[in-house]
C-alpha cells in the first residue's frame, strides 16, 4: 500500500504546486496571519466566492500551509507564512517563477529531451531561456527576484564555512542583485567586492548593497561571462552559475576566470555535488536529495546544463587549467558544497 500511496502522492504533486501558485496569486498568506480568520471573509476581501476558498484553504491546510483551528477558520503555520511576501524569509517569487507557465510548459516535453538531448524549452518558445527572460522584463525581474530569494539561506551560511579573511577581493561571477556577495562583504569588512552580471541581473544590486552597509566596498560591473570576467581579484566566487550550462561552456566560463587568476587566487563554486550513486535517503517525495535531481532535469529542459558529481567537475576544471582542490559539503544550506579549485 505505501507503494501505490508514493506514486499517487508523486502524481497529484504538480497539482500541490499549482495550490501553491494560486495561493500567492490570491495573497491568501498576507490576509491569514497567525490569528484564525474565517473563509468567508478572506474570500470577501480577494473578491472569490465562499465556498472554492473554504476548499483552497483546507487543500492548503492539508499540505501543512494553514491550520483549521473550527470549522471555516484558518490560521498559516510557520511554513505557509513563507508565502506571505512581507516574511524577510519569503519565498513568494521563488513559488511564482517555478509555477509559471514558461518554466512548467517545457517540462510537459521531458520526454523528447530525455530522447534527444535538446532542450525542450528552444523547442517550445523558439528561442532560449535567457533570450527569452531579456524579452519579457517583468518575467526576468521575477526571476531575479526568485533566484534572491533561493540564495539567502546560502548567503546567511557561506561567510563562516569558508576562509574569506585570507583574501582581499572577491568576484561574485553571476552574482544578480548581490545578496550572496553582501553577505560575504558584510561579515568580512577588511574585504572589497565585484559583483559582475548582466544589466539585467544588476539592476536590483545598488539596493541590496546599501541595504548591508557595503556599497562602498563593491563594486558592480556588467559583461557576459562568456567574453571575459574583470581581473583584480584573488578569489572568484559562483553560486548556482555552472549548473546552468553545458560542459564546454562551463569550461569556458572557467577558463575566464583562471585568465585572471593571481598567483595564490582562487576559484569558489557553489552548488550541488551529485554522489557517484544516488543515495537511498533522497527523498522520492522530492525533500532533502531528491530535489537536486529534479533540479538536474530542470536544467536538461529548460536551459541546457545539468547538475554535476565530482568527477564532473574535476573534469571540467582540468579542462579549464584548474585543480579541484577540496569539496566540503554547506551543512547549512544543504544540498550545496563548496567545492574550490586554483590554476594547473
Amino acid at each position: 500500500m505505501a507503494d501505490r500511496d508514493l506514486i499517487v502522492r508523486l502524481a497529484f504533486g504538480s497539482m500541490a504546486a499549482q495550490t501553491l501558485r494560486a495561493a500567492v496569486r490570491l495573497k491568501v498568506m498576507e490576509r491569514v496571519g497567525s490569528t484564525p480568520r474565517p473563509a468567508a471573509e478572506l474570500a470577501a476581501e480577494v473578491g472569490a466566492e465562499p465556498q472554492p476558498m473554504t476548499r483552497l484553504l483546507r487543500a492548503l491546510t492539508g499540505l501543512g500551509l494553514l491550520v483549521e483551528h473550527t470549522p471555516d477558520h484558518f490560521s498559516a503555520t510557520p511554513a505557509g507564512a513563507l508565502l506571505d511576501p512581507g516574511n524577510p524569509d519569503s519565498l513568494t517569487s521563488f513559488v511564482r517563477m517555478f509555477t509559471e507557465p514558461t518554466i512548467v510548459r517545457a517540462w510537459e516535453h521531458l520526454d523528447d529531451s530525455v530522447r534527444t538531448g535538446d532542450i525542450a524549452f528552444d523547442a517550445v518558445f523558439g528561442t532560449d531561456f535567457f533570450s527569452h527572460l531579456a524579452q519579457h522584463p517583468e518575467l526576468s525581474a521575477e526571476f531575479n527576484a526568485a533566484m534572491s530569494q533561493a540564495v539567502a539561506v546560502t548567503a546567511a551560511a557561506l561567510p563562516s564555512a569558508y576562509d574569506f579573511g585570507r583574501f582581499t577581493t572577491v568576484t561574485d561571477v553571476g552574482g544578480g542583485d548581490g545578496t550572496l556577495l553582501a553577505g560575504v562583504l558584510a561579515a568580512h569588512p577588511g574585504l572589497n567586492g565585484v559583483l559582475f552580471d548582466t544589466t539585467e541581473g544588476l539592476s536590483k544590486a545598488p539596493t541590496t548593497m546599501e541595504r548591508h552597509g557595503v556599497a562602498g566596498r563593491c563594486s558592480l560591473v556588467a559583461g557576459d561571462f562568456f567574453r571575459s570576467v574583470p581581473a583584480g581579484s584573488d578569489l572568484y566566487l559562483m553560486k548556482s552559475v555552472l549548473h546552468d550550462w553545458t560542459d564546454d561552456q562551463v569550461v569556458t566560463i572557467l577558463r575566464n576566470c583562471r585568465a585572471v587568476l593571481p598567483p595564490g587566487g582562487r576559484v569558489l563554486i557553489v552548488e550541488p555535488v551529485l554522489p557517484e550513486v544516488v543515495d537511498p535517503r533522497a527523498e522520492a517525495d522530492v525533500t532533502d536529495g531528491g530535489i537536486t535531481y529534479l533540479s538536474d532535469l530542470n536544467m536538461l529542459v529548460n536551459v541546457g546544463g545539468r547538475e554535476r558529481t565530482r568527477d564532473d567537475f574535476t573534469e571540467v576544471c582540468h579542462r579549464a587549467g584548474l585543480t579541484l582542490t577540496s569539496v566540503t559539503p554547506l551543512a547549512e544550506a544543504a544540498p550545496f558544497s563548496l567545492i574550490e579549485a586554483v590554476a594547473d
